[in-house]
């Protein structure tokens, strides 16, 4: 994949604990070959490190880990798109807003993963047992239905609101593509040519992955 121009993008992957933005992403990665960086794959090798982790010595980690995410993106090459999963709500606007001008990004894509609180909430519990020890356990779901009532994605650039089905996800795939066309990035003259098979077959396999868990 090749660009026009210097302008530097991001693609924040928003949305509250248990929304599906694992999902997404990686389904986004494997169609755009964009690299991922998520706040937890950042934070929980630290986690292991300092364990046991209270609630408060684990956001001290996601601080950290969020300007982590930042230094990176800030060393990277303008080219480089990186797609970033987290729950950016966790800290205030103005620290995104921060991050992302000390790291020099000009454009701001988002993907807003919208979920019932019935759904957050059942689809955290579902996980309860698969969560590294430090993460918050079932005393949040109070805490997250509250969340899934309230939450609002962080609108610094053109936003997409995504649901959980595969349609929306293929939806998230063509809004990515031309958003990013629309901005002067180029994509190989024969990519977008079987776009839609490969979608079906990379939203297969995710269906396949969701159904062994």
């Amino acid at each position: 994949m090749m660009r026009e121009n210097s302008l530097k993008r991001v693609v924040l992957v928003n949305g509250i604990p248990a929304s599906g933005k694992s999902t997404l992403t990686r389904l986004l990665s494997q169609q755009f070959g964009f690299p991922v960086l998520t706040l937890d794959s950042v934070k929980e090798p630290f986690m292991a490190s300092f364990a046991p982790v209270d609630r408060q010595r684990n956001r001290q980690l996601g601080c950290a880990a969020y300007q982590a995410i930042w230094k990176i993106v800030g060393q990277a090459p303008a080219e480089c798109i990186y797609l970033i999963d987290a729950w950016f709500g966790f800290q205030p606007q103005s620290v995104l807003e921060q991050g992302l001008q000390q790291a020099g990004v000009s454009e701001v894509l988002e993907l807003w993963l919208q979920i019932t609180p019935d759904e957050a909430v059942a689809r955290y519990q579902s996980r309860l047992s698969q969560r590294m020890p430090g993460h918050p356990g079932a005393e949040y779901l109070p805490e997250l239905r509250r969340l899934a009532e309230q939450a609002q994605p962080m609108a610094l650039g053109p936003l997409l609101r995504v649901g959980t089905q595969e349609a929306d996800h293929l939806r998230a795939v063509k809004w990515l593509r031309h958003q990013l066309t629309a901005t002067g990035y180029t994509f190989p003259l024969n990519e977008s040519n079987e776009e839609d098979e490969r979608v079906t077959t990379a939203l297969s396999a995710t269906g396949r992955e969701r159904r062994a868990l």
